[in-house]
């Protein structure tokens, strides 16, 4: 569910004309919805109260600031999940306490890990406005997600050096199909993620409670991530058996499991009605971590959601520049293109776009492919890049678009922004966030000097 409605052929976003958004703000520009997020994240957390998740939002499907904002504000037990040094910092500024992030990441690099674990190393000291004294004890995050013994040996080294003692959960991969799409599925033995769960017993005898490393390294988790997005509720029992069978076994060994993390995947509604609503998904799975709950050492669950909390919540609003014949198609060209949306370029991802002013008869009733409404042309919907795969939809059969009309892009909140580049110099899009009847500017659009300030020196002018 979501607050972008069309009232009267027009589109509103909450309690705002999306009309207005673009008088006020100009185009491309991202619209969230403060409503659509809170409601997301209360529904969530309602559907799976019986074992009391920590949800970590995963801030890689959104990162603006005011959409963390939001989204800590909104449950009782929020956090986040991250994967950089980057995120983690965002998380922070944001105000989220370090015991209630998770840090994950194939790749974490030695200045990260230190970052994570210590709030001196953090990559915002000495940065104007932000007191050294709160960065110095702001404690470790709560958990590092591992994803190889290599990693495991470098966090137990840093750990060491700095004076800490690291907790961490090891991210097994059940060679579970998601069946999504292949850039996002991350739960196959042959995805790059985590390690083979065959493999996991052997890593805790290594660096369990019981190693030469306990002092400076707990490992008490595991944690698991098949893909995003998932439609059903299928990968999700699969994995947790296979899980479940590992964790008798590691408890049989003597070791104590303090946490899992089943990480996030539930979908979103790019079409309407195709997402399973979360006490669909809960009826599958809260049982499943109930019978993992019990015992003498009780596994707190962690969940990662991200698209499904944030697609809905935002919308991709761009102007027509021209519209032109090519053969026997019919492109409109917009200012926003792969460089604000790559999703459809890079995953044939579908998004439900329509024009924010339309005849009534117009008015969508719901998002989908095709639309049995009258008066509706197929046409190519791109953007300005240089690219032939530069395209917002193809072959979708719209209302007439004219040079100056409106178009809002559905499901835009997750992996929009966050995804978005410069690439052909292209100034990244303004964000604003709707919350009723305001509308508030949450990040400026970037302008051509600010995408050349980081090569200010060789950019200098020539007399």
């Amino acid at each position: 569910m979501d607050f972008f409605t069309y009232k009267n052929g027009e589109l509103w976003c909450d309690g705002v004309p999306a009309s207005d958004l673009v008088a006020r703000f100009g185009t491309p520009l991202y619209v969230y919805s403060a409503r659509t997020l809170r409601e997301h994240v209360r529904r969530l957390e309602a559907a799976f109260a019986e074992v009391e998740p920590l949800l970590c939002y995963a801030v890689k499907a959104n990162g603006c600031d005011a959409v963390l904002r939001e989204i800590l504000g909104a449950g009782r037990r929020v956090g986040m999940d991250v994967v950089s040094v980057g995120e983690l910092e965002r998380a922070y500024l944001a105000g989220t306490p370090m015991d209630r992030i998770v840090f994950a990441g194939v790749g974490k690099g030695e200045s990260e890990i230190r970052a994570a674990l210590r709030g001196d190393c953090s990559a915002l000291r000495g940065w104007v406005g932000v007191d050294a004294n709160t960065l110095t004890s702001r404690g470790s995050v709560r958990c590092l997600n591992v994803e190889s013994e290599q990693e495991l040996e470098l966090i137990a080294r840093v750990a060491g050096e700095l004076g800490v003692c690291a907790t961490a959960a090891l991210r097994v991969n059940p060679d579970v199909d998601a069946f999504t799409h292949a850039y996002t599925t991350t739960g196959k033995a042959d995805n790059k993620f985590g390690v083979a769960i065959q493999r996991a017993v052997d890593l805790f005898e290594r660096f369990g409670r019981r190693s030469r490393t306990a002092h400076v390294l707990r490992l008490t988790g595991l944690h698991v991530h098949l893909g995003s997005p998932i439609y059903t509720t299928a990968p999700f029992e699969q994995a947790l058996s296979k899980i479940s069978v590992l964790i008798t076994e590691l408890r049989e060994r003597g070791h104590v499991l303090e946490s899992l993390d089943i990480g996030g995947g539930f979908a979103a509604d790019y079409e309407t009605g195709r997402t399973p609503a979360y006490d669909v998904y809960a009826r599958a799975i809260v049982p499943l971590l109930k019978r993992l709950r019990t015992g003498p050492d009780p596994l707190s669950i962690v969940m990662e959601p991200g698209r499904t909390l944030v697609a809905n919540a935002g919308v991709l609003l761009t102007g027509v520049r021209y519209t032109k014949q090519n053969g026997g198609k019919h492109f409109v060209v917009c200012d926003a293109g792969m460089n604000a949306l790559i999703r459809p370029a890079l995953y044939d991802a579908f998004h439900f776009l329509w024009p924010v002013r339309v005849d009534p008869r117009q008015s969508p009733p719901e998002r989908r492919v095709d639309l049995d409404l009258p008066a509706l042309a197929p046409v190519d919907v791109v953007g300005p890049i240089c690219e032939s795969g530069d395209f917002l939809a193809r072959d979708r059969r719209l209302p007439v678009l004219r040079p100056g009309d409106t178009v809002a892009v559905f499901g835009a909140g997750a992996y929009g922004m966050s995804m978005a580049s410069n690439y052909n110099d292209q100034p990244l899009p303004a964000e604003v966030m709707v919350d009723q009847d305001q509308a508030t500017l949450v990040r400026a659009r970037q302008s051509i000097a600010q995408m050349f300030e980081h090569e200010r020196a060789g950019l200098s002018p020539r007399g």
